[in-house]
Parts: C-alpha cells; structure tokens; sequence
C-alpha cells in the first residue's frame, strides 16, 4: 500500500526505507511527455486520484516545464495552476504532495495548500529565498543536479567525469542545505538523469548509483520516458517507452533509488514491488 503522508516523516529517518514510487503530475500546456493532458483542474485532480489508486506514495505536481528548450512561466502563473489541484487533491487522498518548482513564493504557497516536499531541479541556485524557506517550513527537500538551465542544458554538455562530478556537486548542495538549517533527514538528492546530460552520461550515473547512494542521503531518481531511452530502445514516442522506463525503474530500484519519479504509476509500483520481495526472499508485509 503507498506510504501515508503521515508516515513520510518515519519513512525519511529510516535507513532501511523502501523505494516509493512519485507520480508526475504537470500542470502544465507543454510538458515533455504529457503536456496539456492535465491543464486543467479537473483533469489534474481526477489524475491524481487514478495515482494514488494505482500506488502513488508521492504526487509531484509541477506548473512549469522543465523539458529540454523550455521557457520559464512567471510565479504567479505557477500559483494559479498548481494551487486547486494542490487544496483538492490534499482534501481527498492521504498521499504525500510534493511541488515541482525553483521558486521560493510558489513553494511558499504550494506548502500553505498542502504540499510538504519542494522539488527544486535547481538545487536551491535558482532563488535565494529557497534554502530559508525549506529550513523554516519543515519541508522535505530535493535538491537536483542539472548543468545549465532547460532552455540551454541539452546543448552540448560535457563532464570531466560525469559521477564524480555530480558527486561534488550534491556535496556541496548538501553542504549549503545543512548551512542553512536543514536537517539533513530532510533532504533527498537527485542526479538529474536527463539534465544537461548525453546519453553516456545518463547511462554512467545509472550503472554507479550504487556510488551515489555513498552520499547517504535519500536518492530520487526520475527516468521516467526520457529521451535515452527512446534513443536505446528505438520508441520516438515518449508513451511508448514504458518497457525501457521499466527496465531503467528496476535498475535504479535495485541499485540505491529511495524514490522513483514516474509517469505510469501502476506498471511501475509493479516494478518497484516486485524488487522489493525479490531483494526481502518473501512477498514484503506492505505490499497489496
């Protein structure tokens, strides 16, 4: 069954926690793989329901796109369609809601409406009111590598090493978040598969996540139809990539991933269930 909101805390704290499964939900006319399907209110809420039934522990609902080229959408615009979906879906559904954003004043609002993760693909570089508000509010935090910005990060990245710099860079994120008073059972790490990076360097980072999982904090990891996978497996169609999600899901599951960012939630809480009672030897007590 998906962890209760009420239980994320516990879930944070234990050093033997399960992976949880997050659902992308983007409020948003231009997302990668689902653009538009979710705009509005209605469609986002009714979503976020299906989620849940399907196995969400976490719904990640995002106003603005953070797709290879995107533009930056104004905080207030943010606001307006991240916030009912937000209220609504925190009235109905013990899930735990985390907000998909870089900015302080939407975070802000997101937590007011019920959110308690802030998921910041900018590692809390792109508001200097970010690394406050998560000490202060007692918000979960994840802090995201990405070399560049989305508008400009898939134009021709390069890396000394790409682990051992994505290593020093979470390093020193994680640094300045303590610095700022926030403890670190409350902060997650993200490599950023897909951020400023070619298709070497997504398949580096996933070979050593066991590497990364040495940073000891939670790791979320989001391959989730991504464009290596459609160059590995041929599907040109973000839809269609379920089989290489599935396999890149179970990889990272298998191999550190605390949390598993993802579009279809019921096939892959399948994936991420099924290695769970493969790594336990027995089918695991919080399992459907």
């Amino acid at each position: 069954m998906p962890v209760k909101a009420a239980d994320f805390t516990t879930w944070l704290k234990d050093t033997d926690r399960r992976c949880l499964v997050m659902g992308v939900l983007n409020v948003t006319p231009d997302s990668f793989s689902d653009g538009g399907l979710f705009f509005t209110d209605d469609s986002a809420i009714a979503a976020a329901e299906q989620m849940y039934r399907d196995g969400a522990d976490l719904i990640d609902v995002g106003g603005e796109s953070t797709r290879p080229g995107s533009a930056r959408v104004d905080p207030a615009e943010q606001i307006r369609r991240v916030l009912p979906v937000l209220r609504s879906v925190g009235r109905r559904l013990p899930v735990v809601l985390s907000v998909d954003t870089t900015r302080a004043e939407v975070a802000r609002a997101a937590l007011d409406a019920g959110a308690t993760v802030i998921n910041d693909i900018s590692a809390a570089r792109d508001d200097a009111d970010m690394l406050p508000l998560m000490a202060s509010s007692g918000a979960a935090a994840i802090l995201m590598h990405m070399q560049g910005r989305p508008a400009d990060m898939q134009l021709n990245p390069a890396y000394r090493d790409v682990t051992d710099d994505v290593m020093a860079f979470l390093r020193q994120r994680l640094e300045a978040a303590r610095d700022a008073g926030i403890p670190p059972d409350r902060i997650l790490l993200d490599p950023g598969i897909g951020f400023g990076k070619a298709l070497e360097h997504n398949l580096q980072l996933l070979g050593n996540l066991p590497r990364l999982a040495q940073l000891r904090q939670p790791l979320v990891v989001g391959v989730s139809r991504k464009s290596f996978i459609g160059r590995i497996t041929g599907q040109s169609q973000p839809a269609q990539r379920i089989f290489g999600t599935a396999a890149s899901v179970a990889w990272s599951a298998a191999n550190g991933a605390a949390i598993v960012r993802v579009h279809d939630v019921k096939a892959m809480s399948d994936v991420v269930r099924t290695i769970r009672a493969i790594q336990a030897g027995h089918l695991p007590d919080n399992s459907p």
